[in-house]
């Protein structure tokens, strides 16, 4: 597919190495030479100078002719006009980056007047995914696929638990007949989609999917269950903690938001009168100390440089705050915090990435077993996707055991009329069915894709 990135940025950069990774024909604009040098020496990608919303540099970069225009630049309105333009000289379709809550909530009118494909808010969608892992705090990232119908579950795993050095096969049997399916395993550097034989150890990195009830039952049972949270402290009052601290609130959470901006706390306090505003230093161990640190649930920090929210988490930790989590927005210090033990990490850059990367991949399929939800995991390394069942799939009727998969390839769910179903060698596709997949290959657009060539 031809692909249009305008707007290299932090999101910008990270949606352009993820489609020229998988083999796109990227072109990237933006304004500044030295970023557009940048990422031509480093990735596979044209480049082009100038403003994207310009009819020369549009032409330049031959969005009349693209696949797929992306205005991921700071400007919501200068990503709505990017391409509103870019839609009217031919690109089949656009994906604008809209941030503000009032141009957000128009994206229905926007889509059917101005012809917007897709509009992402990825403060909104990084709020999204830390009150998930809120609500479940015993996993250290939470993702969810057929509307929560299927969980997955990230954990490192503890030492003295039930699970250390049991084989899979003896899992059920051990659990007491709760449903989980342990999918993928990062040990010492090296991810694996585990057989039934493999053995765990203490200090794997797991994920685990299974209906909410049986998730929860497999973590009392592990010994780690954690309630809900009750108060949650987040450090930093811009756009994600605002999205985070409204959702919380009407979970009925307590929210304390520290900031350094006066005016941001001024606004913050008219638009969340049931938070609590305070206006101060976020890196200031007297002032958490003071706000009664040791105290909360949870322990967020939000603020716009990443050392310093490792540091406010390592200071949570200290303080034995049970939950903490940390955006960062360079990928490279997930395994620096991980190593000093901070394993709950959210990234605006890589939850933004991952959402054009589905809708690309959906665009791609031809046969109608379109992805819906893809997530990355394990530092990138894995993925799970989950996929709907088209009509006329050739697999359809066929049991499990008898479809030749890929090596690396694990049916981690289905779900049928709205309920789940725990894949077994006999269990068969229909149409409709959404199946979720965990895999080690990169790049599957279809479901098609999981099979072996015949």
């Amino acid at each position: 597919m031809q692909v249009v990135i305008v707007g290299i940025g932090k999101v910008g950069s990270t949606v352009a190495e993820y489609l020229a990774a998988e083999g796109h024909e990227v072109t990237i604009v933006d304004k500044n030479p030295a970023v557009v040098e940048r990422m031509v020496n480093n990735f596979n990608v044209l480049g082009v100078c100038g403003n994207g919303a310009s009819a020369e540099v549009q032409k330049e970069a031959g969005m009349a002719k693209a696949d797929l225009v992306v205005s991921m630049t700071s400007s919501d309105e200068f990503n709505i006009l990017c391409c509103v333009i870019s839609r009217k000289s031919g690109a089949r379709h656009t994906i604008a980056r809209v941030r503000n809550p009032d141009y957000f909530h128009q994206m229905p009118f926007l889509r059917k007047e101005l012809g917007i494909s897709m509009a992402i808010n990825p403060e909104l969608e990084v709020a999204n995914a830390i009150s998930r892992t809120l609500r479940f705090p015993s996993a250290t990232k939470l993702e969810l696929f057929s509307k929560g119908r299927l969980e997955m579950a990230e954990i490192t795993l503890p030492t003295g638990t039930m699970l250390e050095g049991l084989p899979l096969h003896k899992l059920l049997q051990k659990f007491g007949g709760i449903q989980v399916l342990l999918c993928a395993v990062q040990r010492d550097g090296q991810v694996t989609i585990p057989t039934g034989d493999f053995v765990l150890h203490a200090g794997d990195h797991i994920n685990i999917t299974a209906s909410h009830e049986n998730m929860s039952a497999f973590f009392k049972k592990l010994g780690i269950y954690q309630d809900q949270v009750k108060s949650v402290l987040l450090v930093g009052g811009g756009k994600i903690s605002f999205y985070l601290a409204r959702q919380l609130l009407q979970l009925g959470i307590h929210v304390t938001i520290i900031e350094q901006d006066e005016a941001t706390c001024q606004t913050l306090s008219e638009l969340l009168p049931k938070a609590n505003i305070l206006h101060g230093d976020g890196t200031d161990q007297e002032l958490l100390v003071e706000e009664g640190l040791e105290r909360m649930d949870a322990c967020v920090s939000l603020t716009g440089i990443d050392e310093e929210n490792i540091i406010i988490s390592m200071f949570a930790m200290m303080n034995h705050v049970k939950k903490v989590i940390t955006k960062v927005n360079r990928p490279p210090l997930f395994a620096i915090m991980r190593s000093l033990g901070i394993e709950g990490a959210v990234s605006p850059r890589s939850v933004t990435g991952e959402m054009v990367l589905r809708y690309v991949r959906a665009l791609h399929n031809s046969t109608g077993n379109s992805v819906q939800t893809l997530y990355k995991l394990l530092d990138g390394r894995v993925e799970a996707l989950e996929f709907i069942v088209g009509e006329k799939a050739p697999f359809i009727g066929k049991t499990l055991q008898d479809l030749p998969f890929k090596n690396g390839i694990l049916v981690a769910g289905i779900i049928r009329n709205g309920k789940l179903i725990h894949p077994k060698g006999s269990d068969v596709l229909l149409a409709g069915d959404l199946v979720v997949v965990v895999t080690t290959i990169t790049g599957l657009r279809d479901l098609s894709d999981t099979l072996a060539e015949d």
